[in-house]
């Protein structure tokens, strides 16, 4: 590993609440001491790491903590709905606060839509002090090109296509901005807080429409083309003709989302809306709703055992308003354990994702974040950091420290 690839890689670690020791960075780098000292001294020289204080130890000399320098910095994110929007403050480490749903129609598009969002963000801003606001962070529920920072192609974002939303929100903010799929922020922020051992996970959303964020060797694994975990257009027997919103017909979408459990019940006869009406029914214990919202986990658990079966993750997490219920929970994991070698689910965790709506939201400030620091470190390095290299987060901790009273986010859902 490279001076300037273990430098972000200790930015990485820090950021994130991995490790505060350089202890703690050698180990979980692999790294000799003297080599982590060392880039521990350059950042420091550069005031982008502090010293903060020492660890009690129960044998030898105690150890320097360390943080990364104005690391009462904090950032502000959102993850976009359909009709709402999940806004909070995310601090290194994966500290959340001042979470709440506002309004947001996504359908008017984003330069009718985003004004009030971002009215919304500034006044977390002013809360917290301009001053100390090192990024923004968007989640979105379509294909994100992140380099350019534009939504591709979104199925459910009518005139959000190609829109510049990084740079709209950087002329706005005056501070570096990160926008990112839904999906991949889920990912990112359950990673966060999760053992270190877990180093290949698989997170998915399901929601109105269906997701996942793949995470390998500890990192966010985006693919040649920042499509990796694009299972929602898989094709599927079960659906046989049905027409899906990217054109083909047959996909995984069309019988196993949110959206086509509406289409479905409503085709039964069921007065349903929305996915939160599928859910509520769900709740009641509706014997059509529940029915379908089994099967639609059946066929999602198909598809991600081949996906397990062929990455072998440490764990599947399962996230949006479909996680909420035990029967979609229950026959997903039953289809793995199916559809598995026992060698790959022996050690296998799945579970809900221990952050809830939260996750997504988590997400998107530790990407802001990751890239204020980033520029951060060219500015004052000259070392350049790929658009790549900073959106991957290092492996998360449930020992992450939080700065202040910062909570780990609840079991708020969609």
């Amino acid at each position: 590993m490279g001076v300037s690839s273990l430098t972000e890689r200790v930015l990485e670690l820090l950021a994130s609440g991995q490790a505060t020791t350089r202890t703690e960075l050698a180990a979980l780098l692999g790294a000799a001491p003297s080599t982590v000292s060392f880039a521990v001294g350059q950042l420091m020289t550069h005031g982008l790491v502090a010293e903060v204080g020492t660890l009690s130890s129960t044998g030898g000399r105690p150890r320097k903590v360390l943080r990364l320098g104005g690391s009462d910095g904090y950032a502000v994110a959102a993850e976009l709905g359909g009709m709402h929007a999940h806004v909070g403050v995310v601090h290194p480490g994966g500290g959340l606060t001042d979470v709440s749903t506002v309004p947001f129609a996504t359908a008017d598009g984003p330069e009718a839509a985003l004004p009030g969002l971002t009215d919304t963000l500034e006044g977390l801003a002013d809360r917290h002090g301009r001053g100390l606001l090192r990024g923004v962070g968007l989640s979105l529920p379509g294909p994100v090109d992140v380099d350019s920072g534009v939504v591709t192609l979104p199925s459910r974002m009518p005139g959000w296509n190609r829109f510049p939303v990084r740079d709209w929100l950087e002329d706005r903010f005056g501070v570096p901005a990160a926008v990112e799929n839904d999906a991949n922020c889920m990912a990112v922020g359950e990673h966060t807080v999760q053992p270190a051992e877990r180093r290949q996970s698989i997170m998915v959303k399901s929601g109105t429409a269906i997701g996942a964020g793949v995470i390998a060797d500890g990192r966010l694994y985006r693919g040649g083309s920042g499509a990796a975990g694009e299972i929602t257009h898989v094709r599927v027997e079960a659906a046989q003709d049905t027409p899906c919103s990217c054109g083909n017909t047959g996909c995984l979408e069309t019988v196993a989302s949110g959206a086509a459990l509406v289409r479905i019940l409503r085709e039964r006869g069921l007065d349903v809306t929305s996915t939160e009406d599928v859910v509520r029914l769900s709740r009641d214990a509706d014997p059509e709703a529940t029915r379908a919202v089994r099967q639609a986990g059946r066929y999602l658990g198909m598809v991600l055992a081949a996906n397990v079966q062929f990455f072998n993750p440490d764990a599947v997490y399962l996230g949006g308003i479909l996680s909420t219920l035990e029967p979609f929970v229950a026959a997903v994991r039953s289809q793995l354990y199916e559809g598995c070698h026992p060698l790959v689910t022996e050690h296998l965790v799945i579970e809900r994702a221990s952050l809830g709506a939260d996750a997504g939201l988590v997400g998107a400030g530790q990407f802001a974040l990751q890239r204020a620091l980033a520029q951060a470190l060219e500015a004052v390095t000259g070392a350049h950091l790929s658009p790549a290299g900073t959106a991957h987060l290092s492996p998360g901790g449930n020992h992450s420290s939080s700065p202040g009273n910062h909570t780990r986010a609840g079991d708020r859902h969609p």
